[in-house]
């Protein structure tokens, strides 16, 4: 039976990745979701990046782009100020996992990030990385919204579409997913010590892995979890 399983902000953290992909297994059949911020902050976003490429050839993987990969094109594209605003915001720790220097971003790491999407959506669910407009289609939000906007910020509405929303950017620091009848916030704060969640948006099922490759599932509807 088929799965969509959504990941959350994964910043860098491959141990956590890998993880989690390890315990999930997923399969042709599935379809992997990840919620964009892939890189900055944590240790290895070139690992991330690395795996995510070769989950390819496993799974359907729909990455989203995040604000963090945005930044990262502007920085590369622009520098000057772009890329200080990057390294300010944890472009330092990208480039430093790829030896210190821009220049070794292998070509088929920006290829990968140049084909994430802004949402995606089935049946039930709509995935975009950071908020939404209750009031307006996903294609023609605004990137302020889609991007940037901290959920804390602004808890949105059921869209009209009557879809559960799926989001990441806001970071639980309690390492939970915040559930609401009609969202899913799961970017639980990985890079901050705690942990990565992947989510099976039909079952509630979820496992999350920390950076020291410790493992925990659960049942979103139930609110448990076993460590």
């Amino acid at each position: 039976m088929s799965r969509t399983i959504a990941i959350g902000d994964i910043h860098g953290c491959a141990t956590a990745l890998q993880t989690l992909l390890n315990e999930i297994q997923p399969t042709q059949q599935d379809t992997v979701v990840g919620m964009g911020d892939y890189v900055d902050r944590g240790m290895d976003s070139a690992g991330v990046l690395e795996t995510l490429c070769e989950l390819i050839s496993n799974t359907r993987l729909v990455p989203l782009i995040g604000n963090h990969e945005i930044m990262m094109f502007k920085a590369l594209q622009n520098r000057g100020t772009d890329l200080e605003f990057w390294m300010m915001h944890g472009g330092n720790a990208t480039v430093a996992s790829y030896g210190g220097r821009t220049q070794n971003i292998p070509q088929h790491h920006l290829t990968f990030l140049s084909h994430c999407l802004r949402f995606h959506e089935t049946d039930s669910h709509f995935f975009v990385h950071a908020n939404y407009l209750p009031d307006v289609a996903l294609e023609e939000q605004p990137d302020e919204i889609l991007f940037w906007e901290h959920v804390k910020e602004h808890i949105p509405q059921r869209h009209f579409s009557g879809k559960i929303a799926v989001v990441g950017h806001t970071p639980q620091g309690d390492g939970e997913i915040l559930v609401f009848d009609h969202l899913h916030v799961i970017d639980t704060y990985c890079y901050g010590d705690q942990w990565l969640t992947a989510l099976d948006v039909s079952t509630g099922d979820f496992w999350q892995a920390d950076n020291n490759g410790k493992l925990r599932s659960g049942n979103m509807n139930v609110n448990e979890a076993d460590e």
